[in-house]
């Protein structure tokens, strides 16, 4: 069977997820958005997967190669402007809409099965999605990713203080730490390298990829991403100038030596 899949190119009301890559990449929870599409195509039967792509199609192609991590023969096409779902299937499917046959479209602006939550058409319905997502996220063919209580989610090379307090739901993606006193949830989402000193309280957010948040930060009803903070209900964005507050990770060890890591001392259990 054969899968056809729009990738979604620019979308004006989330503008700032697409800045760094493609929305096809945009990080849901330790793994991109195509990646949870790939492995629910290959678990339902798939066999061959055809990609087009509009923005940045370079990358989604470098992220994914082939396909042979899922089993499938996956193929990137490039186009000049996103497809409507009806000029794709005009010009790629051989078989029309409704018959019963070996092809299936969408359009990728969801996560699979939960069509009924949009993931960018406001920065909190993107919020929300992921949220909805969270129990999901787990798919068969994932490692390093348990529930380490109930509706808590964590990385297995996560470093969690003993003084932390995680309360579900919550994820913590590979590689985060988690300082003394500091509370993470409801509602926290904490991506892959997220450093969390201690004394800071994180609610109802999404901690980006390799983001740095300091001591005594509070967090709450936002996206924290690099130096970005944008408040998901308002869809106010700032740029946070002091970096001893929040700032992106790019090579942690050399940026700040020991004082950023100061907290990792008082860093007790690992999961």
């Amino acid at each position: 069977m054969r899968a056809v899949l729009i990738c979604p190119s620019e979308r004006p009301h989330v503008r700032f997820l697409a800045e760094t890559q493609p929305l096809a990449l945009a990080p849901v929870l330790g793994q991109s958005l195509v990646e949870y599409w790939l492995s629910c195509l290959a678990c339902t039967g798939f066999q061959e997967v055809l990609l087009l792509a509009s923005d940045r199609h370079e990358q989604l192609q470098e992220a994914i190669g082939t396909g042979a991590r899922w089993g499938l023969a996956v193929a990137v096409r490039e186009q000049p402007q996103e497809l409507t779902p009806l000029e794709a299937r005009s010009r790629y499917c051989e078989q029309p809409e409704g018959a019963a046959g070996q092809e299936w479209l969408t359009v990728m602006d969801h996560l699979p099965g939960f069509a009924q939550f949009p993931l960018f058409t406001s920065y909190q319905g993107w919020f929300s999605a992921l949220n909805v997502w969270m129990p999901e996220a787990i798919t068969p063919d994932r490692v390093g990713v348990r529930e380490i209580q109930p509706s808590v989610w964590a990385g297995t090379r996560s470093r969690i203080s003993s003084s932390a307090e995680l309360r579900p739901p919550c994820w913590l993606g590979q590689s985060v730490s988690i300082g003394p006193r500091t509370r993470v949830g409801p509602g926290a989402i904490l991506e892959d390298g997220a450093l969390i000193e201690e004394d800071v309280q994180i609610t109802d957010s999404f901690v980006g990829p390799r983001t740095f948040v300091g001591r005594y930060s509070q967090i709450k009803d936002s996206i924290a991403w690099g130096d970005t903070l944008i408040n998901w209900k308002t869809d106010s964005i700032a740029k946070v100038p002091d970096a001893f507050l929040l700032c992106a990770l790019r090579s942690p060890a050399r940026r700040r030596g020991g004082g950023l890591f100061r907290h990792l001392a008082g860093l007790c259990s690992q999961h």
